[in-house]
């Protein structure tokens, strides 16, 4: 049976169980397993290499190998009271000191928010005997699986109903690419979601620089991650696992925009960030409070703007994947972010992507912004992204393909103006108050606007009216009062 095939048995057998309701559940449930069973196979080749110094941190009952791999082993209600009532609760609760804390601190991370969602311990043992027969040591299956990994992460695509939209691999090997993280810098994706960036970075990086043992540890302390979301954080840990990771503990679950910008210290920031962070939603009251006074909004793309411009030490690089809302919003807290932006790093380019680019889930218009934090920036290149011929949009079916991108990185060394490239000043930048929705002068513009994106722009423009009016509303009667007394 194919290793595909596989997969598709298991989520088949799911959709029988009770307590299993739709894609994000079954991904969950299936996440949680599988990371179980690849930890559990890492840490045997550990012990097959000889590392004497290695103590996992699950208690002998609770590994993979020992409840789980046993085909005619525990099953049914007695199944299901264990994984409840002893594998879930003990996990959560693993102690942060003693040896391989890392290590302990990355399960108990994955599992501090999981959740057993299978009611049948019957089709749970038949689950966990289809899994066993894949080999996560054995580099073939390792690798098709990371293919089929990469297919279930699609599954989760419907999350872009939340401002959410798991990059194209084409769009984010582009970026990292361009961005060229060496060895020894640190990378960071604030927004990691399952780490499709992350893993990008990881076989750049290994593929260019990585000569030996040395120089693979120095790769594996450098990949930083933040997601404040349980599901993705779980898939992103497995991911890194999958990438040869072997202590992801450097990918938290948390949310990035948490923390007040002013608590940052130079220890804290990075050499390389790319990232798609959520756009068209918004952050929940307070998190604006994070920010200085010129820079607070609830909309999740800018505020995530303003965090990597502090986050990036100087000359550090970044990639980031904006909609066309950020660019040609004008006025209040947009231009001013965009303003700190060309001040205070060279935005060198703007790779702008046709639509379909997030189909079916989105229309929305997107960009990859290139910049380097340390100069002013005096010049922004654009590039348009064509339709490759015969395309009218892209699709499931037909997917943006890396391929693509070799006229850009042709282009990149040797800039200069096409029928797909064109070049702005900062001064014509500064006359159009800061708008950087700039057309192509060579392409007819007969397209309305993005309906999405609109939306999304009256939400803001109503949102950020209503704060000025609350605060002038505050004002006059803070006069009032003085008036009177």
């Amino acid at each position: 049976m194919s290793l595909g095939t596989t997969i598709k048995t298991i989520q088949d057998i799911m959709r029988k169980d009770a307590g299993v309701d739709g894609d994000a559940q079954r991904i969950s449930q299936l996440g949680w397993m599988i990371f179980l069973k690849v930890f559990d196979d890492c840490e045997l080749e550990k012990e097959n290499a000889g590392d004497d110094g290695y103590r996992s941190p699950i208690p002998a009952k609770l590994r993979w190998r020992t409840w789980a791999n046993d085909p005619e082993g525990i099953t049914g209600d007695a199944l299901l009271d264990f994984v409840n009532n002893e594998l879930f609760r003990t996990l959560k609760a693993l102690p942060a000191g003693g040896k391989n804390a890392r290590v302990a601190a990355v399960v108990r991370g994955v599992f501090e928010d999981a959740f057993n969602y299978m009611k049948s311990g019957t089709l749970m043992r038949q689950v966990i005997n289809k899994l066993n027969e894949i080999d996560f040591n054995k580099t073939s299956d390792r690798h098709q699986f990371g293919e089929i990994y990469e297919k279930i992460l699609g599954d989760l695509q419907s999350a872009g109903n939340a401002g959410e939209y798991y990059t194209p691999r084409a769009v984010t090997q582009f970026a990292v690419d361009q961005v060229d993280p060496k060895l020894g810098e640190t990378v960071l994706d604030p927004a990691c979601g399952t780490g499709g960036f992350l893993t990008c970075a990881i076989e750049h990086v290994r593929k260019k620089y990585v000569k030996g043992p040395k120089d693979e540890a120095k790769l594996q302390e450098s990949i930083q991650g933040v997601e404040k979301k349980q599901l993705p954080h779980l898939l992103c840990v497995t991911n890194m696992m999958f990438h040869g990771i072997d202590v992801p503990s450097n990918i938290r679950h948390d949310n990035t925009l948490a923390s007040p910008l002013r608590d940052y210290k130079a220890t804290d920031r990075v050499d390389v960030i790319v990232t798609n962070p959520p756009f068209g939603g918004m952050e929940e009251d307070g998190i604006e409070q994070n920010f200085p006074q010129a820079f607070r909004t609830r909309e999740t793309a800018d505020l995530f703007l303003a965090l990597i411009m502090t986050l990036l030490k100087p000359e550090g690089r970044a990639a980031i994947v904006l909609p066309d809302g950020s660019l040609f919003g004008e006025g209040g807290v947009k231009t001013r972010i965009k303003e700190k932006l060309l001040e205070e790093c060279n935005l060198h380019t703007v790779v702008r992507l046709p639509k379909g680019v997030f189909s079916p889930y989105t229309g929305i218009k997107t960009n990859v912004l290139f910049f380097t934090k340390g100069a002013p920036t005096k010049t922004v290149w654009y590039y348009e992204h064509p339709y490759p011929a015969g395309y009218k949009s892209y699709s499931k079916t037909k997917p943006m393909r890396i391929e693509e991108f070799e006229a850009e990185k042709k282009w990149w060394g040797k800039r200069k103006e096409n029928d797909h490239a064109w070049k702005v000043s900062i001064e014509e930048i500064k006359a159009r108050s800061y708008n950087l929705d700039v057309k192509n002068p060579r392409a007819a513009d007969d397209e309305p606007g993005d309906v999405d994106e609109l939306l999304n722009e009256y939400r803001v423009a109503v949102y950020e009216a209503s704060q000025l009016r609350n605060s002038l509303t505050a004002e006059l009667c803070l006069a009032f009062e003085q008036g009177r007394g």
